[in-house]
């Protein structure tokens, strides 16, 4: 009987419509991990060990400033958009269009006083001046990154999701295919590959906005800004300290390794990737449902549910992760990223329990609306990664920045948890 009920159960989760779209998402978002895997495969065969470090190092400086430059206006356009597009469309389109303006002052204010500045930084931190046109490079890239996360992000809130999985899988289609034209024809460097990984977004972004409802047209935008930053002023902090603290292993390793092995090491976390990419999936279906429960018990149901599906991928993800690491990465990567294995172990364990977060992690954004407390969880954060992180990499090299990454997962999982079960017992004690 406990067999039956169970099996009944799992049959219910699986139908839900939640599961379904994440079912659209996830698949999509396996066929685009796919591609990107496919370009970071092909970039660091072809580039070795210490250019793919260079453009590994690269991309994290531009996703780390097109992170802290969003100022949370990806999480706000999810947030307002999913909460009024039903009730008030005008309303819902004026927060498409401030979010969209506010993306393009900030990009221009980086870049052009971030182009000065890059010299300075790169000397002084990383002690490698190598690194100074690549960086100047990826601030031109910070406008396609926040231009293209507009566009999906503004298909997630209107709960697109086919035209969503459609965006980003030819964004990565068309920047695959750009890029084994380019290696057919001899031109290979990483700023040429960085190049490309810069330029393709900005396709993707007026793809996007084909697919979106015409909000240019609506006027008087500054209105809803009060209520857009009110919320946006925590997610932008909590994105200030989790950027950083995202990209910390990566920083430090720079700083304190060879080029060389920041390549070993940026392989191993790029193969891990298709875990936060899992993630990323679900929460796109998972938060602007979240933001329009209004009980508690509606909310407890659904995330139930939601966390039973992430242990599943979890354990999944693990048992079939490891076996087959030995194998994948010497096919795919190359004889020379052998030692990307242990790291990669070490990786898929932090990233499947950031995968069971996904519940707790979107329930305090989207449900409760206290983005507050992840300013806090991130400062905590980066306190354990930094800390740890400069000790082991000191003394283990790229197996030490993996194991600073596992640390702060393990932290980020367990706080944010604590507190969501905390807070529904002190809503069901009140009622």
């Amino acid at each position: 009987m406990r067999f039956t009920v169970n099996l009944d159960k799992v049959k219910e989760i699986l139908s839900t419509k939640t599961i379904s779209q994440t079912l659209i998402t996830s698949s999509g978002t396996i066929v685009n991990g796919i591609l990107g895997l496919v370009f970071y495969f092909v970039l660091a065969r072809q580039l070795g060990p210490a250019a793919f470090g260079t453009f590994s190092v690269s991309v994290a400086i531009l996703t780390l400033i097109g992170d802290i430059a969003n100022v949370g206006s990806d999480t706000g356009m999810v947030r307002f958009v999913g909460k009024y597009i039903n009730t008030d469309k005008i309303r819902a389109f004026k927060f498409l269009k401030l979010s969209l303006k506010v993306r393009i002052m900030i990009w221009l204010a980086v870049l052009s006083i971030g182009w000065f500045l890059v010299p300075g930084i790169v000397n002084g931190f990383f002690a490698k001046p190598e690194l100074i046109f690549p960086m100047r490079l990826a601030l031109i890239g910070v406008g396609s990154y926040l231009l293209f996360s507009f566009s999906t992000y503004a298909l997630q809130s209107l709960q697109k999701y086919w035209i969503w999985n459609g965006v980003n899988i030819g964004t990565n289609l068309i920047r695959l295919l750009i890029t084994l034209a380019l290696i057919y024809f001899g031109f290979l460097s990483a700023n040429t590959f960085l190049s490309v990984y810069i330029l393709v977004p900005f396709l993707g972004f007026l793809a996007g906005l084909m697919f979106l409802p015409k909000f240019f047209d609506v006027e008087n935008e500054k209105e809803v800004a009060g209520e857009f930053f009110r919320y946006n002023i925590w997610i932008a902090l909590f994105t200030l300290v989790a950027a950083f603290g995202g990209r910390v292993d990566t920083l430090l390793s720079t700083s304190l390794l060879s080029l060389h092995d920041v390549g070993i090491y940026s392989s191993a976390l790029q193969l891990s990737s298709i875990i936060p990419q899992i993630v990323f999936a679900i929460g796109t279906v998972v938060a602007p449902k979240l933001a329009g429960f209004d009980s508690d018990l509606k909310a407890k149901l659904y995330l139930k549910k939601v966390q039973i599906f992430t242990i599943f991928m979890a354990i999944f993800g693990i048992a079939v992760g490891i076996p087959l690491s030995k194998f994948i990465i010497p096919i795919l990567y190359g004889g020379s990223y052998l030692q990307a294995i242990g790291p990669f172990i070490v990786l898929l364990f932090a990233q499947a329990i950031f995968l069971i977060s996904v519940p707790a992690h979107t329930s305090i954004f989207y449900y409760f609306e206290y983005p507050k407390l992840f300013v806090f969880i991130s400062f905590g954060n980066i306190l354990i990664t930094v800390g740890a992180g400069w000790y082991l990499i000191s003394n283990y090299g790229f197996m030490g920045a993996a194991y600073a990454v596992l640390l702060g997962n393990i932290f980020n999982f367990i706080v944010p948890g604590l507190w969501v079960l905390a807070k529904f017992r002190h809503s069901k004690n009140e009622n």
